[in-house]
């Protein structure tokens, strides 16, 4: 005899299979969720690692910019240290330089010129005075010009007076100084010792410092002791 099953058995299998897709669905959206997690947390791992990275760099940088702007305070006190240590040099080198300057005015002056002002600005040097001819102005520059420790003379002006007749003419000259070439021996050894003058006896030092003695004749021979204290005996020959 043929069994025949009356009972709703589709709509159970359609259930099964409902409640097999929904917890299908759950574990699928549960898994989906769960790695969005890992996914989040990794990147936020990563995000915090590279923070770290920056804000080491960051203060790297930030020393080096400091290491740096100590270097160049550094360069500027060096630049200060090398300036300073030129003008001492140069100071050092210039020491002798007036004096022999003063020697070679004293030498070069001649009878016939009288200076009146000088005045150093450099290595320029104006000289102003008077002359007693135009002559004399041209010779007074070959004689600057042709000094080891004077340069090119160039004349500013030259111009005649009536106020004194022994020296009509004023002038002024711009002169450059400078060193000396070297040749073997040493600078300023003629000058120092054209400056060397014998020693005086008191008795004729008070005759010779009545007398006044004009720059040009500073440079003249050895003044022999004696010759300005003591008279001629009579009959003496001269």
């Amino acid at each position: 005899m043929a069994r025949i099953n009356l009972l709703p058995w589709r709509a159970e299998r359609r259930k099964l299979r409902e409640r097999e897709f929904f917890i299908q669905l759950g574990v699928a959206a549960a898994v989906a969720i769960g790695l969005v997690v890992v996914w989040a947390m990794w990147m936020g791992m990563r995000i915090d690692n590279q923070n770290d990275r920056n804000a080491y760099l960051q203060g790297q940088i930030a020393q080096l910019k400091a290491e740096n702007q100590q270097i160049k305070n550094l360069d500027k006190v060096r630049d200060r240290l090398l300036a300073r240590k030129k003008i001492i040099e140069d100071l050092q080198a210039n020491r002798s330089q007036m004096v022999h300057l003063f020697d070679e005015l004293v030498k070069r002056t001649p009878a016939s010129i009288r200076l009146t002002s000088m005045a150093q600005k450099g290595d320029l040097l104006t000289l102003n005075g008077v002359a007693q001819s135009n002559a004399a102005v041209a010779d007074y520059m070959r004689n600057l010009e042709a000094s080891p420790w004077l340069g090119a003379a160039d004349l500013q002006k030259t111009e005649k007076q009536g106020s004194d007749s022994r020296m009509p003419y004023t002038f002024g000259i711009k002169v450059k100084m400078g060193m000396p070439k070297s040749d073997g021996t040493p600078a300023g050894a003629s000058s120092l010792a054209a400056m060397a003058v014998p020693a005086i006896p008191s008795s004729a030092s008070k005759s010779v410092a009545a007398k006044p003695v004009h720059p040009a004749s500073a440079t003249a021979g050895p003044v022999r002791a004696g010759s300005a204290s003591q008279p001629s005996k009579p009959g003496a020959k001269p």
